[in-house]
């Protein structure tokens, strides 16, 4: 049971949804994810630590920088008074010794929060920042009285201006908890294992620039994946991008800011550049959709809203991921004009159809459900996104013989 204390400083509407939604605790125990907690000495971050430990602690583990004698500082000087702390965290991701991952410090210093996020991507871990909701969280002379550090107001001070704005990440997604990350991968492995197999692929291979059907290798043709499969729904460019603080701020995306979506995947589909996954949204989840969200990347048409949503399965060596969500706007836009696509067989059991200039798209025969977690995307700006793949390609043993 969780302390007295712990509910008086959190009260049961301030909680986030991974400590009282029932959906998203069931997928946060089928994920990984990284917590860090943020926020002023003495604003509730261990109570909320605690009480997060307590829910999932079959699965989790909790670092405190106050374990350590870490004490929080305007800037470290050499930042070795983390070492032994990093020594844990990272024995602890490496051995997979939990799926639940809490750390606990103010992580007001950008560099050791890009640190983390290095680390979480290496292990692929969904991060997800927590900040305390406590009425006192930025009220100095309260934080005076509460924190252990006997800090003064004016050291307080000191500390946040770097706490008070909101940290935006590259971009906000549904990220795929780590059972359902598997068997999309798994399945989109089968798809084009498949279709690379079928007389009418081979047939079509002239937009993948080959001519030999036996030379197309789409193992290796298909070289790059996201380090965790997801479906974007606002790229941010850590803010630098119009409209991303306003939407950061939105009450929708705040309310659901760490809170477990179940995506529905309606077709798969393949272009000499892309693999994706169609996904349909909820109307809940519209509600996190940008307006603009297909305009931005083809402003002369006219989509419904949501159309541009999408799973990128892998990509060809040169290409970015964005061109994933192009594709399917540009097979959408081919079936408003009326073309159904040839219909050149099933798999699956669903029917498959190519589209001219080596498009194919798969209408699974029902709806691919997928448990996500939704968060955002955090890195180091300027540093290129973290990529599955190599010289085997991403989806091994998917080759046509």
């Amino acid at each position: 049971m969780m302390s007295t204390q712990a509910s008086k400083d959190h009260p049961e509407g301030q909680k986030p949804p991974l400590l009282v939604d029932d959906h998203t605790v069931t997928t946060v125990r089928e994920a990984k994810i990284l917590v860090l907690l943020r926020g002023l000495p003495g604003s509730g971050k261990t109570s909320l630590a605690k009480e997060i430990e307590q829910k999932y602690r079959d699965s989790a583990r909790l670092i405190s920088a106050d374990q350590y004698n870490i004490k929080p500082s305007v800037k470290s000087s050499s930042g070795g008074e983390y070492t032994k702390l990093d020594e844990e965290l990272n024995s602890c991701c490496e051995r997979h010794e939990a799926s639940v991952v809490i750390l606990d410090d103010t992580h007001h210093d950008q560099e050791r929060l890009e640190e983390l996020f290095d680390l979480a991507n290496r292990y692929q871990f969904i991060v997800v920042v927590l900040e305390p909701k406590t009425p006192w969280r930025l009220d100095c002379a309260q934080l005076k009285e509460r924190n252990h550090w006997k800090f003064s107001v004016e050291e307080l001070k000191n500390l946040r201006p770097t706490l008070e704005k909101d940290i935006i990440p590259l971009y906000f997604a549904w990220f795929l908890a780590k059972h359902e990350e598997d068997n999309l991968r798994k399945t989109a492995h089968d798809f084009l294992e498949q279709l690379g197999n079928l007389k009418a692929f081979k047939k079509r291979l002239q937009a993948f620039g080959v001519e030999d059907k036996h030379k197309l290798d789409l193992l290796k043709y298909f070289a790059k994946a996201p380090n965790i499969l997801h479906c974007t729904s606002k790229y941010c460019d850590y803010g630098k991008l119009p409209g991303s603080e306003e939407y950061a701020q939105q009450e929708g995306v705040k309310r659901s800011y760490s809170k477990g979506f179940t995506l529905h995947i309606s077709s798969l589909f393949i272009t000499p550049r892309t693999v994706g996954a169609q996904v349909e949204l909820t109307e809940e989840q519209l509600f996190l959709w940008p307006a603009d969200a297909e305009k931005e990347v083809m402003p002369k048409d006219t989509f419904p809203r949501g159309s541009r949503a999408h799973i990128t399965l892998s990509t060809a060596a040169d290409t970015q991921d964005v061109q994933t969500g192009i594709d399917l706007l540009e097979l959408i836009k081919l079936q408003q004009t009326g073309k159904e696509g040839e219909n050149v067989g099933e798999i699956f059991g669903g029917k498959l159809s190519y589209y001219d200039n080596g498009i194919w798209m798969l209408v699974l025969p029902r709806k691919k459900e997928v448990k996500t977690i939704f968060s955002g995307y955090y890195g180091k700006p300027g540093v290129t996104v973290p990529q599955r793949g190599g010289k085997k390609g991403i989806l091994s043993q998917c080759q046509i013989m």
